[in-house]
């Protein structure tokens, strides 16, 4: 399956694996790596030298490409590009921020960067900062989210007639099916997160994982939008803020009841009523906890069914 992005990362797959906090440590972006997509290692939960672990273990279980997701307002960034360029890590996925304050800079050390966005004008932006892809993120994603909740459906058409580059898809993709309809839109890969979070090998806590597969139509809702729009499954948590919201609550008294390490709570420590539980839409669609190499192995088999599905059918007008 050669095009664009497995060119772009020398990978087998268009398929990248979300680097998603609390979920994308080493063993699963090596495993996502080592089965013909891009494993990324999300930076976003980890202090600088479980970052630099990580980087080292990936390296030892893999010889395929892999990357990193670095969210820019990641406090202690300084200490992450040093790793990132000590460790010779060769892609970067740039998330939360302007990708031209780093752009140059990844270039000068032959680092390939694709940068998330949740809108056309910061796609546009993205391709004029000079990065090699955009990934183009629909508000059916889990975890912090676009304000104007585009859908993936409507955001691939409307971002593929404004750049030139390479973009890659996400938000609510988790089979074949929903990557062949992404690249049909004009994508010309997948990023795929809440798969590979109830994945065996993803970092998270197996209370989470359950949680994801128990997960129907209608579990998620994003909420939070007056800090930073973040998709949940509903859980007491989520009751108690979106029922503070509802109510009238401040700004600050919002952030009172969030506090701080909820997502660490909830995803990693697997509590399910007081943590955060960050997940997309998708999980409605996801039935059991499998290796990655069963869930890549489906997605493609799932993609390729469906194609000759469509190559197949007839249409009288």
């Amino acid at each position: 399956m050669d095009n664009k992005i497995t060119s772009l990362f020398k990978t087998k797959y268009p398929i990248i694996q979300g680097g998603m906090i609390w979920n994308s440590g080493w063993k699963l972006a090596s495993s996502v790596s080592n089965s013909g997509g891009l494993g990324l290692i999300g930076a976003g939960s980890m202090y600088p030298d479980v970052f630099r672990e990580h980087i080292q273990k990936c390296k030892k279980a893999t010889n395929k490409p892999f990357g990193v997701n670095l969210p820019m307002i990641y406090p202690q960034m300084d200490e992450l590009l040093d790793i990132i360029i000590a460790e010779k890590v060769k892609i970067v996925f740039t998330s939360a921020g302007n990708p031209k304050k780093y752009t140059d800079f990844f270039h000068e050390n032959d680092i390939i960067v694709t940068h998330v966005v949740p809108g056309v004008k910061y796609a546009v932006k993205a391709q004029e900062a000079g990065v090699d892809a955009v990934v183009a993120e629909g508000f059916e994603a889990g975890g912090h989210n676009g304000r104007d909740e585009t859908t993936t459906l409507c955001l691939i058409p409307m971002v593929k007639k404004e750049i030139d580059i390479p973009l890659i898809a996400a938000g609510g993709i988790g089979t074949g099916e929903g990557m062949l309809a992404s690249m049909i839109l004009g994508a010309d890969g997948v990023q795929m997160g809440s798969r590979f979070a109830a994945s065996e090998e993803a970092s998270s806590h197996v209370n989470f994982k359950e949680e994801i597969v128990k997960a129907q139509d209608g579990s998620t809702q994003l909420t939070l939008k007056d800090i930073t729009p973040v998709r949940l499954i509903k859980n007491k948590f989520y009751d108690e803020i979106n029922q503070a919201i509802i109510n009238g609550a401040t700004l600050e008294q919002q952030k009172e009841i969030l506090g701080r390490g909820r997502a660490k709570k909830g995803m990693f420590e697997g509590n399910l009523d007081e943590g955060e539980l960050e997940i997309g839409q998708v999980a409605g669609l996801i039935d059991s906890i499998q290796p990655v190499s069963a869930i890549i192995k489906a997605i493609i088999t799932e993609y390729e069914q469906a194609l000759a599905d469509i190559n197949s059918r007839k249409y009288h007008f």
